[in-house]
């Protein structure tokens, strides 16, 4: 676990990259609505593994460092009202400009590691993370090579600082795996997200994984779905290889 300084304050996150002396290419991992936790650390580690230096920042730092919230070893996600009870004001403390400016110190703070590699980078991020997957990609062009969302919500909607707005900015390759039937990421929004990459001539392509809930990646909770968040691995390492050449 390292700490960063943003605008607001420090924000911790945890740090993996393989066990060399060699610089690597980096990956900034936002995690989803649960926070850092061992699950996303093991996520990561997989990723440092392929070769790849990966920070996993708390997002909600805002709020405390980690772990912010009170989480049990498996979490119901059934039974998640309580917990959704602290998650929801976190979510919106954390606004769009407030991402954007999170997300320049992650991505600096990567920029100035010798064990990254220098060059842009590649994002991934899951549920809220793959909004400010989407959010990094556009803000930030130059330094964003590739950026991945799995089973994200909220990312074509109406209002007026909706995700899918950023589209005209970005210039790395995309790629979405979506939740089947997902309340938070309804077809309207999909294809609201497909026409606005498509208009803006984006490299992207998206997939629903059928049968797959909201939260299939994610080992520890109940939506949970195995050969969904093995199809996740194995097209996001093949988006990283393409877009981030190991030196």
């Amino acid at each position: 676990m390292i700490e960063i300084p943003t605008r607001d304050g420090v924000a911790d996150a945890y740090f993996t990259h393989p066990a060399d002396s060699a610089p690597h290419p980096g990956v900034l991992f936002y995690m989803d609505a649960f926070g850092v936790r061992p699950h996303l650390k093991a996520m990561a580690d997989r990723l440092a593994e392929a070769g790849y230096a990966v920070l996993v920042p708390n997002v909600f730092y805002r709020s405390g460092h980690t772990p912010v919230l009170d989480l049990p070893e498996f979490i119901d996600t059934s039974q998640r009202t309580e917990l959704f009870d602290q998650i929801g004001p976190m979510m919106r403390e954390l606004t769009p400009e407030r991402a954007v400016d999170d997300a320049e110190a992650y991505l600096a703070w990567l920029a100035e590691r010798p064990e990254v590699a220098d060059g842009p980078v590649g994002v991934t991020g899951y549920c809220m993370g793959a909004r400010l997957s989407l959010r990094t990609a556009g803000a930030y062009p130059d330094r964003v090579a590739a950026a991945a969302g799995f089973h994200g919500g909220g990312l074509a909607t109406d209002a007026p600082d909706s995700p899918h707005l950023v589209a005209e900015h970005v210039t790395a390759e995309l790629y979405f795996g979506h939740a089947d039937q997902d309340h938070s990421l309804p077809p309207e929004q999909i294809e609201r997200l497909n026409a606005a990459l498509t208009e803006a001539g984006v490299r992207f392509r998206a997939e629903v994984y059928e049968g797959a809930r909201h939260g299939y990646t994610q080992a520890d909770t109940s939506s949970y779905n195995a050969d969904a968040a093995e199809r996740h691995w194995k097209e996001l390492l093949a988006l990283l290889e393409r877009t981030l050449p190991q030196a």
